[in-house]
């Protein structure tokens, strides 16, 4: 007898912290798998900062990806501290917290606009939209650079930003320059909230799934740099507990490790940011969702680019609030005295929780180091998104099929730039006796 089977194949995903392929085979009219392969090699990281002084480990980090370099950097920061005995508070907290700001305005509304609205609006990509809605790209143009003006300032430039240190920062903004970047902000605060309106307006796949949400969270703040790792099934420990619940594990169609909370997938990102901290969002973010049609919580994926969108409006009141309260400290950063230690720290990166542990010898040296990034903690969840969904759209033809799995992708955010067509469709016939 034949038996159809369909192909989905990713030769190339573009910037998933490195070179990645993806197949989702389909037989008899049921979904057999659905792999996604990372076949970069190692980067590294990890192994060459053993033997590097704590000192450097702020711009090494930083350097791991150039869209949420912020992330990477106020990790091992975080983490670096917890393992020498300093606490930053005060302003410095603060200022930590705008840059931040920063890095979720840019990241977000770089995905939001550019690579996922494509896929609503009926684009094959962001300048074939920008023809016919130009006006709402430079919108979201001018946005993202308010995000990046935040990066530019607190951080010193905004790619791979220079001016954090362990102990706070090497250079504080003056109060001038702290006060023309809230007049930035100001100017396109209605562009975020509109932006809310515009992807709420969007056609949404009915897709859902009853994912194991895991995020920070932090009893007084939408969470950024602190807080506990909690999930919606129960967990809530300390940061430096990570390790005695999450794993990763390789699989051998991938040089990235996927991580496993208890033995199973889990979701970190916008979802579970939202859905376990829906309460601790700013006002007026809080109204806009509502108004957006979201509840409390959100379980379709398809809908991340309203939450994404929701985390810009309150990523901008947020920096307008520190930007109002702040107060010049007296010194740019705290004393450090190099000692052994042991230091865990977790921040939500805009695609979900990034995790660092560090191990210092005595004179300050890193003896050990780990980073578990989000897409990698994502990808479970990726494949098991693809299961679930593509069988409720096996009627559709190839093209129509195919856009829907790249979309079920991006849904992530997983560090996909400007390649708007990276899944290959085949369609092959096989007979079996």
């Amino acid at each position: 007898m034949a038996r159809k089977t369909r192909t989905i194949k990713v030769d190339y995903l573009a910037r998933v912290e490195g070179e990645g392929a993806f197949k989702v085979v389909v037989r008899d009219g049921a979904v057999q798998s659905a792999e996604l392969s990372i076949f970069e090699p190692p980067r590294f990281f990890e192994a060459f900062m053993r033997g590097r002084a704590f000192s450097e480990a702020p711009d090494i980090t930083a350097r791991i990806c150039g869209i949420c370099p912020v992330a990477y950097q106020m990790s091992s920061v975080h983490a670096m501290e917890d393992a020498l005995g300093i606490t930053v508070g005060g302003p410095l907290r603060e200022l930590r917290r705008l840059l931040y700001c920063g890095e979720w305005i840019e990241s977000h509304v770089l995905h939001v606009y550019m690579l996922h609205a494509p896929d609503f609006l009926g684009y094959a990509g962001a300048i074939d939209m920008a023809r016919d809605h130009g006006e709402i790209v430079k919108k979201g143009l001018a946005l993202k650079k308010a995000g990046n003006d935040i990066v530019n300032l607190v951080g010193g430039r905004e790619i791979h930003p220079i001016n954090v240190r362990v102990g706070g920062f090497y250079r504080i903004p003056g109060k001038r320059e702290l006060a023309d970047l809230g007049e930035t902000l100001k100017s396109v605060r209605d562009i975020a909230v509109d932006t809310v309106k515009l992807v709420a307006g969007f056609d949404f796949p009915d897709r859902s799934r009853d994912y194991t949400f895991v995020a920070l969270r932090h009893p007084d703040e939408y969470p950024f740099n602190e807080g506990r790792v909690v999930s919606n099934r129960g967990l809530d420990i300390r940061v430096a507990d990570y390790d005695r619940h999450f794993e990763e594990v390789h699989v051998a169609r991938s040089t990235a490790l996927q991580s496993r909370l208890h033995g199973g997938s889990y979701l970190v990102g916008p979802l579970a940011r939202y859905s376990l901290n829906f309460d601790r969002l700013a006002p007026a973010a809080r109204e806009a969702a509502r108004d957006a049609g979201l509840g409390t919580t959100c379980t379709n994926p398809f809908q991340s680019i309203i939450v994404r969108s929701v985390e810009v409006l309150h990523a901008i009141d947020e920096a307008l609030r520190i930007i109002e309260t702040f107060e010049q400290p007296d010194r740019p950063s705290v004393d450090v005295v190099p000692r052994a230690g042991i230091g865990h720290a977790a921040t939500e990166a805009p695609r979900g929780l990034l995790y660092h542990r560090y191990r210092l010898e005595e004179d300050g040296s890193i003896a050990e180091a780990r980073i578990v990034p989000p897409t990698s903690q994502n990808q479970p969840s990726i494949e098991e998104d693809l299961r679930d969904y593509v069988g409720g759209w096996l009627d559709l033809d190839d093209e129509a099929l195919q856009h829907r799995c790249e979309q079920t992708v991006r849904n992530y955010d997983p560090c996909i730039s400007c390649s708007t067509h990276f899944l290959k469709l085949e369609r092959i016939e096989e007979t079996s006796g």
